[in-house]
């Protein structure tokens, strides 16, 4: 489902590139989805997501069903409650969005620069994308109860709905628009309530569709908030970084920067979602789980196993997004307004981010180790000191490297947590890597050189610039073709086998 998923949001981002390309309404677009995507990962997937499933997977220990309905109902009407008020808030309040996240913009308003209509269009569109933060928290509480219910293909599959949505808006509504990026807009605005509505007849199904009630001081609830509060930070440090990107990024003279940091930071997102933030759904419940039961060799084995998938997946994606970079860009977005230009500079930002493809990864299972023991301090603190780093990162790279100095930047920052993470977990014996998983990696680090290695002697032999759209498919085809052979060759060379990987509990 999440493959199907983040396939069609690959289809979308095409679309989107041949309706705006990179151009000056392209980046308002950007910067307008951002802010409440931001706080989408925040009270939907992020933050609470981490703070609520262990708190659910606690209450459905008890086996009281009335008890968890009520449990459900009163997370459900506060959360809707605080979501609904600061979706008002956005929509008031959007200048002053768009002033603080957008800088450089309401200082050309000010003194009547050449990107003062960016301020303006943005303070508008924000008026549209901002209600989204209100359907889609909602959508991802349902979603974290189905997921602890073992029912993880409604969620992973509920994307796909934003996705088309965007689609739709973007062919038949955009040509009617004097602004055609206003459609996009509307596709955000629409996908929200089409990700909610499609998810409550599952919650019902499950007997948990309950009436909303405020539960503020409710114990359970309390506990959730609790353990959120901090969980803003440690879980959402990436997206944090992402928005301080955007903010320096409207201060710079390039126009389209923000649209090439957003395109490459797109097909980061697809084996980071894929891979990544799938693991990381099945590992939070299946901890959480171990936690409740008092069993340390079960939590072990499933930080192993998920450890084990994520170096599996992870080095050799990031291997191959910085080898093929430009030609993955070309291939997927130049046409219509996306030029052979957006691509090119689109791919440099790429090939930072891909650096630090693993590292993303590895904290989307570290994390949940603390958040399913309730321990929300800790990746918090990390966290805090994480994008200090990166603010400090962006101000030393940005001036020389200018948009890829901030690709960059979150890159380094995104490792640092990373190691910070492990580092707690192996000081406090929580989790330390087993020798089989050590070596494990070690074996799929080598293939993942020689696949790589084959990949660019095969690239250096093609030129891509003047080549034609099916040559050029035909080439990225057969680049991905010989790296899967190669990567898969040398994995059964070094050793790795099936049974390598079966060692998973869900219990």
């Amino acid at each position: 489902m999440t493959l199907i998923s983040r396939v069609l949001g690959l289809v979308r981002d095409v679309v989107v590139a041949n309706f705006l390309g990179a151009g000056a309404a392209a980046d308002v677009f950007f910067f307008a989805n951002k802010i409440p995507n931001f706080l989408r990962r925040l009270f939907a997937e992020g933050a609470f997501a981490q703070a609520f499933v262990p708190v659910l997977t606690e209450v459905k220990s008890l086996d009281d069903e009335a008890t968890m309905q009520d449990f459900v109902a009163k997370v459900s009407g506060t959360l809707g409650a605080i979501v609904f008020i600061t979706a008002i808030f956005g929509v008031i309040f959007s200048p002053v969005l768009a002033a603080l996240f957008g800088g450089g913009w309401f200082i050309d308003y000010l003194n009547d620069g050449e990107k003062a209509e960016n301020f303006v269009l943005a303070s508008s569109m924000l008026k549209i994308t901002f209600p989204y933060i209100f359907f889609i928290s909602l959508a991802g509480l349902v979603g974290a109860v189905l997921n602890t219910l073992n029912k993880f293909a409604v969620a992973a599959f509920t994307p796909v709905l934003l996705n088309i949505s965007i689609i739709i808006c973007a062919l038949f509504l955009g040509p009617l628009l004097d602004e055609p990026a206003y459609a996009l807009a509307w596709g955000v605005f629409f996908g929200g309530i089409a990700q909610l509505g499609f998810q409550l007849p599952f919650l019902y199904r499950a007997g948990l569709l309950q009436r909303p009630k405020w539960g503020w001081r409710d114990p359970n609830v309390t506990k959730v908030r609790t353990l959120m509060i901090p969980a803003l930070f440690g879980v959402s440090v990436s997206q944090i970084n992402l928005l301080l990107d955007t903010l320096i990024a409207t201060f710079l003279d390039l126009t389209g920067s923000i649209s090439w940091l957003y395109y490459s930071d797109r097909l980061l997102e697809f084996p980071l979602g894929l891979f990544g933030i799938a693991i990381a759904t099945v590992i939070l419940p299946a901890l959480s789980r171990n936690h409740v039961a008092k069993d340390p060799r079960a939590f072990t084995a499933n930080l192993d196993w998920a450890f084990k998938i994520i170096c599996l997946l992870g080095i050799p994606a990031a291997v191959a997004l910085v080898l093929i970079a430009e030609p993955l860009l070309m291939v997927i977005f130049q046409r219509g307004e996306f030029s052979l230009n957006d691509a090119r500079m689109a791919s440099y930002s790429l090939m930072a981010y891909g650096s630090g493809l693993l590292s993303f990864m590895l904290i989307k299972i570290l994390a949940p180790a603390f958040y399913s023991r309730q321990d929300t301090k800790t990746p918090v603190k990390y966290g805090i000191i994480t994008m200090v780093c990166n603010m400090l990162f962006n101000l030393i790279l940005a001036i020389p490297f200018g948009y890829v100095g901030l690709a960059l930047a979150t890159a380094l920052s995104g490792t640092l947590n990373a190691i910070l993470l492990y580092q707690r977990l192996h000081k406090t014996g929580i989790y330390k890597m087993s020798r089989d998983t050590l070596v494990f990696n070690v074996r799929v680090f080598v293939s993942s050189a020689l696949m790589g290695l084959s990949i660019f002697l095969l690239n250096e032999t093609f030129v891509w610039d003047s080549a034609l759209l099916l040559e050029r498919i035909y080439m990225l085809v057969a680049l991905v073709a010989l790296g899967l052979s190669v990567f898969a060759t040398s994995l059964l060379l070094v050793g790795i086998r099936p049974r390598h990987l079966k060692i998973f509990k869900s219990a």
